[in-house]
């Protein structure tokens, strides 16, 4: 098929109830799973290429066109996100490299900055025709637990869209990054009022911790765009463990890093028709 932004992705190949799994690539087996689990339930997804994976590989360049190529061969329609980027030089980067969508992290700013910050990275995003989503209030787990005190207020969430002219707005709910369990408490009601506040789709962030239930709770209740990643890395990691467990003369990683891979798309294609509520 083709790279699509997110955005066109919600407005216009999914129904009105539905979310778009986004799903972080850290090694390209990630992304290569990704896609397969999409395409086993055709349905479209999103390719997370986060600023602490370009940390961890040393440069965005390698990963991203690796990633790009898998998007543009892929049988459903894929887009290419840069996720939690600080750095204004890197969203630039990502841009020139044809990447679709751009995840401006300027929570750890005050609003004013913020504000600020998120006029400029839109205006940007605009010239390449990409989508541009921004957080508001501050979900926890990257920097410490989630504080119940920074929640999204929809009424400064209202003002901030209005002010900035972003795409997608990341909220703060009750989730929280790299949980290992699926026991958060997300605030529904919260999340409808946000939803119905302002005129742009939300997108959860840290759903990892979130059970499947809720998952389709928070759909229903109005997001959008759901991450996930670590429940990801969690069973990637756990088939490798497994394997290796059980063989000690394995040295050959294809032998275990395709059990792993196959598992993650497995569960991507799940999560997909999860979140479709399909």
């Amino acid at each position: 098929m083709t790279q699509l932004n997110p955005h066109k992705i919600i407005t216009g190949e999914l129904k009105n109830a539905a979310a778009v799994g986004a799903f972080n690539v850290i090694l390209l087996e990630h992304a290569e799973a990704i896609v397969a689990g999409a395409e086993k339930v055709k349905l479209p997804v999103v390719l997370q290429i986060s600023q602490n994976c370009v940390d961890y590989h040393g440069s965005l360049k390698p990963i991203a066109l690796a990633s790009k190529a898998i998007a543009q061969d892929s049988l459903v329609n894929v887009s290419l996100h840069l996720d939690h980027a600080e750095s204004e030089l890197l969203v630039q980067e990502a841009l020139d490299l044809g990447f679709d969508s751009v995840m401006f992290d300027g929570s750890k700013l005050d609003y004013a900055s913020n504000v600020q910050a998120s006029i400029r990275m839109a205006q940007l995003c605009r010239q390449y025709g990409a989508t541009i989503e921004v957080e508001l209030g501050e979900v926890g787990g990257k920097d410490g637990v989630h504080a119940p005190g920074i929640r999204t207020n929809p009424a400064e969430a209202q003002a901030f869209v209005e002010a900035t002219g972003v795409d997608l707005l990341a909220v703060a709910v009750g989730s929280s990054h790299a949980m290992t369990t699926r026991d958060a408490t997300l605030d529904f009601e919260l999340i409808s009022q946000i939803a119905k506040t302002v005129s742009v789709p939300l997108v959860l962030h840290g759903s990892s911790g979130v059970s499947d239930e809720d998952l389709q709770r928070a759909v229903r209740a109005g997001m959008r765009k759901v991450n996930i990643a670590t429940h990801l890395n969690h069973l990637f990691t756990d088939e490798i463990r497994e394997i290796l467990n059980s063989d000690s003369k394995i040295v050959d990683p294809r032998k275990y890093v395709k059990s792993a891979r196959n598992k993650v798309a497995d569960e991507c294609g799940r999560l997909l028709q999860l979140l479709a509520l399909s």
